[in-house]
């Protein structure tokens, strides 16, 4: 999957069926701990992936505009599961627990990072993982252990900030100059991250827009 032009999803028709497709009904599938709990391969699925506290069910919850859809916690590490949800019935939303720290035992701190590695490296219906990253502290060597998995195995990853509202503009700016010129020699990379605040919607729409493109044919434009 190659990146789209810088603005292909920046055009009225992407951000139209970008908002369309999120403000439909999106349902709680299941939740997993282990690999032989995961669902069938069915719809094209996008993973949020990050380091714990990320903010990966806020921005689960502001792209699809529920509040209390993915279970958000102030406590890292509070996401156990892999949850999966259907996104009127075009894709699936997938809620990884966070990596770096979590207030649980050794024993299910491992079970959880091999369940992440092995989600993400063999589901052929992973159409994008974003991995999460607060802007506040940038990309830390967890996010880029997970964005060598995803090179390995051949995924395309998009590098969302979150909290990008709690930086001045110029350390934002400045944040995403250099971590695009980091993703251009990174396997599997789309180039250009995105920045996102779910607090104060900055940057839902263009993610959303993008997201729908993962529900697009290489033969069809635009639905809806």
């Amino acid at each position: 999957m190659s990146e789209p032009a810088v603005d292909a999803f920046d055009t009225p028709e992407r951000l139209e069926r970008g908002r369309w497709l999120f403000a439909q009904p999106c349902t709680f599938l299941r939740g997993v701990v282990a690999v032989d709990q995961l669902p069938p391969f069915a719809l094209p699925e996008v993973a949020f992936a990050g380091r714990s506290n990320v903010g990966k069910s806020s921005l689960i919850n502001a792209l699809t505009g529920r509040k209390t859809l993915a279970r958000t916690s102030n406590t890292p590490g509070r996401t156990q599961e892999v949850n999966f949800f259907d996104l009127a019935g075009e894709l699936i939303l997938v809620d990884l627990p966070g990596y770096g720290f979590a207030k649980a035992p050794k024993a299910k701190v491992d079970a959880w990072v091999e369940l992440i590695k092995a989600y993400l490296a063999g589901r052929p219906t992973l159409r994008l993982a974003c991995v999460l990253v607060d802007a506040r502290h940038g990309l830390k060597e967890s996010d880029r252990e997970v964005m060598q998995l995803l090179g390995k195995a051949a995924v395309p990853f998009l590098v969302v900030f979150t909290k990008a509202d709690l930086i001045k503009p110029p350390a934002l700016a400045k944040l995403l100059a250099t971590s695009e010129a980091e993703l251009r020699r990174t396997a599997a990379a789309l180039p250009t991250p995105a920045a996102t605040s779910s607090a104060k919607g900055a940057g839902i729409d263009h993610l959303r827009a993008r997201l729908a493109m993962l529900t697009e044919r290489a033969d069809e434009g635009p639905k809806g």
